[in-house]
């Protein structure tokens, strides 16, 4: 009979049920986040309201930096094509902002066209007039990369000398462009959970403006006294911080900067501030203990579903696999295409110590194997991975083949290349090869 009265605990208990992450995030900001946003005047002191395109748009790569440092130029070689606008030159040369994106058709969308699309996510940039948007645009045209992700390039910064400090240092120069390059790739794979975070950390920020607003509401006069009353809530902000810090168990770190609020407060007119409506905190609390778990599950339950989402095409395509993928033919994969045993160059070497060593039957023991192999002062963790590899036949013992491959994996290591998890077939000693087959 009085089952309505319960109605706010059930809507408590069950969280809501969403087909997919994007529906998910876009649903729980309307419904629950927004209303208290818009209540304590979020937007005017933090950042815009949120739309569908904020949720629903690809991960963007912002490139900043000196000019002629290459932006625009990085931009083409991870397209592999031409892109509208750009112009590529020794001395400032990009003086626009340009929104590099997904397009049926090549062409420029101007920056005061951009910013009335609802389906992109610039609406919010209508704020800083024509003084910017004149020099913003977006180059649409159809590339593989850009189905995955957009790039945004920039003007060049005028600041300071130019560096002029060379490193002639290809392998450190290579392995810093593979992790870029893999940084890039999982953009997409990692889009979904990233914009779950923001948004978590969004509604906790909104909740603690929501209570520096209250809090300055309460202590204002109701009729003389105002402006006095205003400047002391201003400068004594810190303990106002303090107090809310300590009755609502909050973290400083969620607190916005105290100098930048400061200045913000100057401009506000505390008699419109809305004092504590705990209905509008306690929807939010709601939603971060009991919805936000439900879309973690969805997330995870996305990931494993789909097929693997990374950046395809453009120079992405040649990073992995040939011969100009990074680290081919170097270290474990020396002598990958040769057709005689890599190893076989240094055994001779090996083989003088290997008969100082004792064999037995044509094998030495663990203990008389790790004397040696301890010389080359690598740790106990490493060795213990190249004995592993080593060790073909898994008797616990090594033949003349087994140590020099110890030892050229010892080698590979001293050189500061990484060891490989499994044993590539070129590395496996001729007269074991079709017994691991």
């Amino acid at each position: 009979m009085f089952s309505w009265l319960r109605s706010d605990d059930r809507r408590r208990k069950d969280p809501e049920v969403f087909q997919t992450v994007s529906e998910g995030l876009k649903k729980l900001y309307r419904t629950k986040l927004l209303p208290l946003e818009e209540h304590y005047r979020f937007h005017e002191f933090h950042s815009p309201a949120l739309e569908d395109a904020d949720f629903d748009n690809k991960p963007m790569v912002l490139l900043v930096g000196q000019y002629s440092t290459g932006k625009t130029t990085f931009i083409r070689y991870l397209l592999e094509q031409d892109f509208p606008g750009m112009r590529i030159g020794p001395e400032p040369t990009t003086d626009s902002f340009i929104a590099v994106m997904q397009g049926d058709v090549e062409g420029i969308i101007p920056g005061n066209a951009l910013v009335v699309d609802p389906k992109k996510p610039f609406r919010k940039l209508n704020a800083f007039g024509n003084a910017f948007l004149n020099r913003f645009v977006c180059a649409q045209l159809p590339n593989p990369v850009l189905e995955s992700i957009s790039v945004i390039d920039t003007p060049g910064i005028l600041s300071g000398e130019k560096q002029r400090i060379s490193r002639d240092n290809r392998k450190l120069f290579e392995a810093e462009e593979q992790d870029l390059f893999r940084d890039i790739q999982s953009l997409p794979r990692n889009a979904a959970l990233r914009k779950l975070n923001d948004l978590i950390k969004r509604a906790r920020l909104a909740k603690v403006h929501a209570y520096i607003i209250s809090s300055l509401k309460k202590e204002m006069p109701s009729v003389f006294g105002k402006d006095n009353k205003k400047k002391e809530l201003v400068n004594n902000l810190a303990e106002i911080y303090g107090q809310i810090e300590r009755e609502h168990q909050i973290s400083p770190g969620d607190f916005p900067n105290l100098k930048r609020m400061q200045d913000q407060l100057q401009a506000q007119d505390f008699s419109k501030f809305q004092p504590l409506k705990s209905k509008l905190l306690e929807v939010v609390d709601d939603m971060l203990a009991h919805d936000i778990a439900q879309l973690m599950v969805l997330v995870r339950q996305e990931e494993t579903q789909r097929p693997a989402q990374i950046v395809k095409g453009g120079a992405f395509e040649g990073t992995l696999h040939g011969p100009f993928g990074h680290g081919y033919g170097e270290g474990a994969g020396e002598g990958i295409d040769d057709a005689e045993w890599v190893v076989a160059r240094d055994k001779p070497m090996y083989d003088e110590i290997f008969y100082t060593l004792s064999p037995v039957d044509g094998k030495i023991t663990g203990a008389n194997a790790k004397k040696e192999m301890v010389r080359s002062k690598l740790p106990n963790s490493v060795l213990g991975k190249i004995w592993k590899l080593a060790d073909i036949d898994k008797d616990g013992m090594l033949d003349d083949e087994e140590f020099a491959l110890a030892n050229h994996l010892i080698k590979v290591k001293l050189e500061g290349h990484e060891l490989p998890n499994e044993l590539p077939a070129h590395l496996i000693p001729p007269s074991k090869r079709k017994a691991t087959e």
